[in-house]
């Protein structure tokens, strides 16, 4: 006992507070819980962070690891993506919202690697977090989206999830970034030399890019995915998630697809239109993960 109180006495009271206040609101079910810039791993020297926030009630909950978007080189997990954080909250689904390194500074495949390990951390600590393991699902956009659907199709089981959500990503990166970059409207640039270090069409090059192309790793066995793009949008064209769709049930992956009308890149924008496709992502949520959403 003595020993207790003495390794007790070396902590700083900040960290004991934040450790106590952690522990209590995980020892109360009715209370949820919300952390931010918990680390999750380490890469390059940098702190790898991501937030928390877990719902009232008894659980265990279904839980989202969201990645952000921003091109590869930039954004931030606490803005994109934000539409859906209060939607998937009310439903009782767990999130945790993760940062990752950026380019140009870390090219790919650092920010794959960056969520490949978060995958790992959550589903290390499901007790710690009352999340139902069996019911863990990645959900990105953009970016974000690509990384998430990269995640899901060269999983092994370390890193395998229930399900996948993907908003606007591009999935076959050979042609967007030699074909479809070039459509792209002006002052916005292509993601290719930034993120893979590209600045020609070689051999090397498509050989890298196809290795960064979920549409190239699409197998027999993958969890379902959801896909959602809008139809205006000038960034991402929405052929790309056309033919991913093809691809996957051609595999014979379970895929859903919801287009928005006269949606442009960016659920920000969605959100002026008039459709409704947080609650359709939660029905989907609903019926492919077995959990009843709150009421």
């Amino acid at each position: 006992m003595k020993t207790h109180r003495h390794h007790l006495a070396t902590v700083s009271a900040p960290v004991l507070a934040l450790a106590l206040l952690a522990l209590s609101a995980l020892s109360s079910p009715a209370a949820g819980l919300k952390l931010s810039d918990v680390e999750y791993g380490a890469a390059s020297g940098e702190s790898l962070k991501l937030d928390i926030d877990i719902p009232a009630g008894p659980g265990p909950f279904p839980a989202v690891i969201y990645v952000h978007g921003g091109g590869w080189t930039k954004g931030d997990k606490t803005i994109e993506g934000a539409s859906m954080f209060d939607p998937l909250r009310n439903a009782g689904i767990a999130r945790f919202s993760i940062n990752y390194r950026l380019a140009p500074a870390y090219k790919y495949p650092a920010s794959s690697d960056d969520v490949d390990t978060a995958i790992r951390w959550v589903k290390a600590r499901t007790a710690d977090y009352n999340i139902d393991p069996t019911r863990i699902v990645l959900m990105g956009d953009s970016a974000g989206g690509h990384l998430v659907a990269l995640a899901t199709t060269r999983a092994d089981a370390s890193t395998r999830v229930a399900a996948t959500v993907v908003f606007y990503g591009p999935t076959d990166m050979e042609k967007f970034f030699l074909r479809d970059a070039s459509k792209l409207p002006p002052g916005h640039k292509s993601p290719g030399e930034a993120y893979f270090g590209i600045t020609a069409d070689t051999p090397e090059a498509r050989k890298l890019l196809r290795e960064a192309s979920p549409a190239a790793h699409v197998r027999a066995g993958l969890p379902p995915f959801l896909l959602l793009h809008g139809d205006k949008d000038p960034l991402v064209p929405i052929e790309q998630t056309v033919a991913f769709q093809q691809k996957l049930r051609e595999a014979g992956v379970p895929c859903e697809f919801i287009i928005v009308k006269g949606g442009m890149h960016g659920m920000k924008k969605w959100d002026t239109l008039p459709s409704n496709y947080a609650a359709q992502v939660l029905a989907w949520l609903q019926k492919t993960l077995g959990h009843a959403a709150k009421k």
